[in-house]
């Protein structure tokens, strides 16, 4: 058996004089993902038999459409390329997977001998086409805030929302376990997605957003821009359930808002502030702009200029032993943070914010500083 591309690319019905019989993909819309291939039985034919595809037909394959031949339960013929074909069924098989890759002929000697169905008579042929179409716009989001481990702020709980596009990879995958016993001629996307696939979709993203932040080193507010790094780890969690048993694959993600809750960004707020204040540089910042502040509320003053530097000034010298105090409080904490020897040879760690005992972990069990 075997597919030989013809060379016309007319579709009229005058080939019903040269085709046995001629195959076409059914005007379906755009919710239909596996469609059986309507037989139109042409003038050669003088005497058909239903359920047998005969030698010298022609198979048409529209662009976005992959089509198989099913012989009674197995896979014989497959292709992905847009275009007409005439059957042999004298010459060896032949497989077009075109952008599917080679690893659809293993699907094809793995699964495509299972595809059984009920009650089928002795000689059972029928051409399937299943939609290759990218479907967009599936959107997603957490019911309940979900923990994720941040680069910066170690672990906090999120909330999320967004799009994902996904598409079949693996037409023989999906034929055959979806239709299984129960030949259908039609089978739409709803019946396939579900509401479980949907559901683990939601599950796991968490996950994969997880891994993406670890693995790229950076925190949850810049994962707009990890969308494809997000679908290939969705990917990678999802082939068994969603790869291997339907043939289908996610192919974008495009992640909306992600928002922290209230418990999670007052220990965001409390990481930041310590951050802030262990740090001479950042210190120094806050004080030139606090002078720059004071230098043009002095300016301002009511009872006079004056009056307001000279208040400016003192809060200055306030200011100045602060810093000074702060700065010696960094360096005594960095020291200490370094690690005391006790008296058995161990270095306790300790956090430079607030003292308390870190034991080597990376973010302060008691204010949440990052230590590392």
């Amino acid at each position: 058996m075997g597919l030989i591309k013809a060379l016309t690319s007319s579709t009229s019905s005058a080939l019903g004089d040269q085709f046995k019989e001629y195959v076409t993909c059914p005007k379906v819309d755009k919710n239909v993902l596996i469609a059986r291939g309507v037989v139109q039985h042409g003038e050669g034919n003088k005497k058909p038999s239903e359920g047998v595809i005969t030698n010298g037909s022609k198979i048409v394959i529209p662009q976005g459409w992959a089509m198989m031949l099913v012989d009674n339960g197995k896979v014989v013929e497959f292709s992905s390329e847009p275009g007409e074909y005439i059957y042999d069924n004298s010459s060896e098989p032949s497989i077009f997977y075109g952008g599917l890759g080679k690893g659809i002929i293993d699907t094809i000697k793995t699964l495509g001998s299972r595809i059984t169905y009920g009650g089928q008579t002795a000689r059972d042929q029928r051409v399937y086409y299943v939609s290759l179409l990218n479907v967009l716009g599936n959107k997603f989001g957490s019911a309940q805030p979900k923990k994720i481990t941040d680069e910066k702020y170690g672990i906090i709980e999120i909330t999320f929302f967004g799009e994902y596009a996904y598409k079949v990879d693996d037409p023989v995958a999906l034929v055959g376990n979806v239709l299984g016993a129960n030949a259908k001629d039609i089978v739409t996307f709803d019946e396939v997605m579900g509401s479980q696939l949907k559901m683990e979709f939601v599950e796991q993203i968490s996950k994969a957003i997880s891994e993406v932040m670890r693995d790229k080193k950076v925190s949850f507010g810049d994962m707009q821009s990890y969308g494809s790094e997000i679908s290939d780890k969705m990917n990678e969690i999802l082939s068994s359930s969603w790869k291997e048993k339907y043939g289908l694959i996610v192919t974008d993600v495009a992640m909306g808002d992600i928002n922290v809750t209230d418990a999670s960004m007052e220990r965001i707020n409390k990481i930041d502030d310590a951050t802030i204040f262990s740090d001479a540089k950042l210190q120094s910042g806050l004080m030139a702009n606090a002078s720059a502040e004071a230098l043009k509320n002095a300016a301002s003053n009511e009872n006079g200029a004056m009056i307001g530097f000279a208040g400016m000034n003192m809060a200055g010298n306030a200011g100045a032993n602060l810093m000074d105090s702060v700065n010696k409080n960094v360096q005594t904490n960095s020291v200490s943070n370094a690690g005391v020897v006790t008296g058995n040879g161990q270095v306790p760690n300790f956090c430079p914010n607030c003292g308390t005992k870190t034991n080597g972990a990376n973010f302060c069990s008691n204010c949440g500083t990052k230590l590392n």
